[in-house]
């Protein structure tokens, strides 16, 4: 079965599966279920423990079978970790992981098993070894945290350590300051928190008390300059944009990412404009996951001309990135990349003004 990670705690405190699978590829969040799980599988009594890290094309899967089904020494209900970084298997390892799977069902409750695993694709989670996992216990997907949801989290972390901000208007700007400085960086904004509970008793925390305390330390996924433009983020495109260049990312692997976008947008448009259903449209140009809302909303305010013009620029953006000067256009492939983004959130912005006016 599945859990939300938001349900983990209350579904531990039920009672424990044979098995559970963890992924995810935010570190703080998986550290947090994976130690969530060991307290309470210490508190059930499995006072033994055994950790396999999968490592390469010739890991002992017998031996971690054999792990998996023998007793302890001293009668202790055991404790079976099983990490494989990769996310990858191989053939050897599907079938073991099944037989794992199958074994963990069979032990009742002297053996529980934790799998660790990065973030899964869906070729990966459809596949037979991880859905007998799945099915031989509980999987818990980490997802991150979102920025429009960052601030929420922040301020519940707050709270389990007695602190809070002002109410109103200046507490939402210092928990939007607080998320702006962590973004995309859990474990920092964790050390952060934590900062604050030391220069700060309990209570409540002004704006100031905040912003003397929480250092710079966001990061930016390149994916994050896509959906700040299809929201009509203007504001946000520019800071990810400064965050990408300051942190050395490369030009050339942001513009494919963002022109990725733009021509999902222009041949999802083209498609509904010959009939094409929206969903089957979006299946056709590979749009899926939170881009699809993204792209859904953004398509239906934006006509195929304005559309046509954006996917020009990222021609010429290509061009530029590749050393290529384009007339009337930044020689840099960074201000080409930023008059292109914020093209196409001011695009949006615009048609979200209109439609909010006719509405």
């Amino acid at each position: 079965m599945q859990i939300r990670s938001d349900q983990l705690a209350a579904a531990l405190q039920r009672g424990l599966q044979p098995l559970y699978v963890l992924h995810g590829d935010e570190a703080l969040q998986m550290q947090e279920a994976a130690d969530a799980i060991r307290a309470a599988a210490r508190a059930a009594g499995f006072a033994e423990r055994q950790v396999h890290t999968v490592s390469g094309a010739h890991f002992n899967w017998s031996g971690l079978l054999g792990a998996s089904q023998s007793m302890s020494l001293f009668g202790d209900r055991q404790l079976v970790e099983v990490r494989l970084p990769s996310g990858k298997p191989g053939k050897d390892g599907a079938e073991a992981l099944q037989r794992l799977a199958a074994d963990a069902a069979a032990a009742g409750d002297a053996v529980l098993t934790l799998v660790v695993l990065p973030r899964l694709d869906r070729q990966q989670q459809a596949s037979a070894w991880f859905s007998a996992l799945e099915a031989a216990g509980a999987s818990v997907r980490i997802d991150p945290i979102e920025r429009h949801a960052l601030p929420g989290w922040i301020g519940r972390r707050m709270a389990r350590q007695g602190q809070k901000v002002r109410p109103g208007e200046e507490g939402e700007r210092t928990l939007a300051f607080f998320a702006d400085r962590v973004e995309g960086n859990l474990l920092a904004a964790h050390q952060e928190l934590e900062k604050l509970a030391l220069l700060h008793p309990p209570g409540e925390l002004g704006f100031d008390d905040v912003a003397a305390a929480v250092t710079d330390v966001a990061r930016f996924d390149a994916a994050r300059l896509g959906e700040a433009a299809l929201a009509g983020r203007v504001d946000r495109v520019v800071r990810v944009l400064d965050g990408l260049e300051a942190e050395g990312e490369s030009a050339v692997r942001v513009h494919w990412l963002l022109a990725e976008d733009i021509r999902a947008l222009h041949g999802v448009r083209q498609a509904l404009d010959t009939g094409t259903p929206m969903p089957m449209a979006l299946r056709q140009w590979r749009v899926w996951g939170p881009r699809e809302r993204l792209v859904e909303r953004a398509v239906a305010r934006l006509d195929a001309a304005e559309l046509g013009i954006l996917l020009d620029g990222a021609h010429r953006c290509d061009a530029i990135a590749k050393g290529l000067r384009q007339p009337g256009w930044p020689v840099d492939p960074w201000r080409a990349l930023a008059r292109l983004a914020v093209r196409l959130a001011q695009a949006v912005a615009r048609a979200d003004d209109a439609t909010t006016a006719k509405g």
